[in-house]
């Protein structure tokens, strides 16, 4: 079982099957399944993407500056972790947003020793606002984060994918789901489970990864036990 770990959220995995937006069935679900996690005795440190709400990248195909599209982002983040929040304190989960954007009437700043210190007293912490830069996914920010707060696995919980296969399930019905693979063919193949700057950064600070999908109930927290769920991502495997 892990000690600490950073669960990797995608915004559209928030949207339910609405084509946008926060569904709050959803987000209670999730909720539940990280109250699972937690009162297993592993310190949960929740990243949010905003794909339900906004991407980036959209808005530099519409002709905006990408910057201020990414920033955009950013502040939809803040939005998913505020409802995460709520959900998870609805079921008495004591429960903090940090964000690397400064707004401090919903959120805390976001300062690794005060995270630390939320892991301590026993509450979950949701990271929202990206890293506050623009340029740089949610996916990266996990990667940082996990380095920083020296986590044990990022759990990135996929929404209908079960991990990662030798080719592409979609179109070879003799797909085979791997149990493990090393970072360097994760980069070398391009397998697409985060960008590459995310990749590069767990391979170099030896930081584990489980994919796995989140729409079964109780993967979150087969995970977080180190079970069999999905494909393991580490340094140092040989296929």
């Amino acid at each position: 079982m892990y000690r600490r770990v950073v669960l990797k959220i995608s915004g559209e995995a928030l949207k339910g099957q609405g084509q946008y937006g926060i569904d709050p069935k959803t987000v209670k679900k999730i909720a539940q399944e990280v109250k699972s996690v937690h009162e297993a005795g592993i310190e949960v440190a929740v990243v949010v993407g905003a794909g339900n709400l906004w991407r980036g990248i959209t808005g530099e195909e519409l002709g905006m500056d990408r910057a201020q599209a990414d920033y955009m982002g950013m502040l939809g983040t803040i939005m998913n972790g505020l409802a995460l929040q709520d959900s998870l304190e609805a079921i008495g989960i004591p429960t903090r947003v940090m964000t690397a954007l400064q707004i401090a009437a919903v959120a805390e700043p976001y300062i690794r020793r005060r995270t630390l210190r939320h892991f301590e007293k026993g509450r979950v912490v949701v990271l929202a606002g990206g890293t506050g830069s623009p340029y740089f996914s949610t996916d990266t920010t996990a990667a940082l984060r996990a380095a920083e707060l020296g986590a044990d696995v990022i759990l990135m919980a996929k929404n209908g994918v079960d991990g990662v296969y030798d080719k592409d399930p979609n179109k070879y019905e003799d797909a085979v789901l791997l149990s493990q693979v090393s970072h360097q063919e994760v980069l070398e193949k391009n397998l697409q489970i985060m960008d590459s700057t995310a990749a590069s950064l767990c391979k170099d600070n030896h930081i584990e990864i489980r994919v796995f999908d989140m729409n079964q109930p109780g993967n979150i927290l087969k995970a977080a036990k180190g079970e069999g769920v999905g494909t393991v991502v580490k340094n140092g495997v040989n296929l």
